[in-house]
């Protein structure tokens, strides 16, 4: 039903108003009553052969959604109803910021992907509390945050800081969103020297409550294996909790669409199944050189069940989907979960 009658609706209008539609109408229709029931039951798959315990933390599935699609966490409630096992809001900064001029996302229907350039939009640390407060106590959270792109470069670790302790309360694992190309300073936050210094200053902030959270980093695809080994190495001296492979790419090649279409599109990150073998490798050379020492979380180009046992066997613990949900609708989380339990 989703991708003969919804979708062709949804792709036939702005990606980015199609997105702010769908928040109101699920918004909408999650209060009428019996309506999440009715979600549930076609979306949730419940069995404990699912559970999953990652870094200190029980998820009910492997599938989650992942940091972009909620960035003010103003849906994850109603989210919880279509079967994912832990949501990703954000990515947050200090204060509110606009993002990147519109129009800042575009569909490659022909390489099922997408490309935006969103530039960390979003309301702010404050309205992401205010909105958290109202958690209902379904589903893990996670908490992606980044820096304002006004933010001088002395300053980066101040703005991770700030939205550490501000979240602290109210998610169940952070992110250290450092590989998203659509914000300045792109090169500074990939440096080795200073991701030891961000890292090592929000663990001490970490420490500073009665209960810490788990810290994961998240990566780009384009990197390569010399970089992939400082990340191993990164991980393994400042005990990370895991990391997040992979962020969305800056590399076009190989894509379907015309080339006149992506020059006429501009900059921007690559999701989606273009992405796929791309991430998958990054998933693979991490899970194989460190010896499975430290979880990931695998996203990038899962748009099928078989897309998701990929990543899996390529060492990733979870998964999470994004564009794949876009593409394919909420039925994914449900038949990804399904082929998992076949496994077993």
């Amino acid at each position: 039903m989703y991708k003969l009658l919804i979708r062709p609706l949804f792709f036939s209008a702005d990606p980015e108003k199609v997105h702010h539609f769908t928040f109101s109408m699920v918004r909408f229709l999650s209060k009428i009553p019996l309506i999440p029931s009715v979600f549930r039951a076609l979306f949730v798959v419940e069995d404990q052969k699912l559970e999953r315990e990652v870094f200190g933390l029980k998820f009910k599935n492997p599938v989650g959604l992942a940091a972009g699609f909620d960035k003010n966490a103003v849906l994850y409630n109603e989210l919880a109803n279509f079967g994912f096992g832990f949501i990703e809001i954000g990515t947050v900064t200090p204060i509110p910021q606009a993002g990147n001029p519109k129009k800042r996302i575009f569909r490659l229907i022909e390489d099922q992907g997408l490309i935006n350039r969103m530039g960390f939009n979003n309301e702010g640390v404050e309205t992401a509390i205010t909105q958290l407060k109202k958690n209902k106590g379904k589903i893990l959270i996670g908490g992606n945050i980044g820096k304002n792109t006004q933010t001088t470069p002395e300053h980066y670790t101040a703005d991770y800081v700030t939205c550490f302790n501000a979240l602290h309360p109210y998610v169940d694992y952070f992110v250290l969103n450092v590989s998203c190309p659509n914000v300045g300073s792109h090169a500074k936050l990939n440096d080795k020297d200073y991701l030891l210094e961000l890292i090592s200053t929000v663990k001490t902030a970490n420490k500073t409550f009665a209960k810490e959270k788990p810290i994961l980093l998240k990566i780009a695809p384009d990197l390569n294996d010399i970089q992939l080994d400082e990340i191993i190495d990164l991980v393994n001296e400042t005990k990370l909790d895991g990391v997040i492979a992979s962020n969305t790419s800056v590399d076009r090649s190989g894509l379907k669409a015309p080339q006149t279409a992506l020059d006429a599109i501009g900059n921007g990150g690559l999701s989606g199944q273009p992405v796929k073998e791309k991430s998958t490798k990054v998933i693979k050379y991490l899970s194989e050189k460190s010896n499975k020492a430290f979880p990931i979380i695998g996203v990038g180009g899962i748009h099928s069940a078989e897309d998701a046992l990929e990543k899996l066997d390529a060492g990733a613990t979870l998964v999470q989907i994004y564009t794949g949900f876009i593409y394919e609708g909420p039925s994914l989380i449900k038949k990804i979960n399904k082929a998992i339990l076949k496994r077993k």
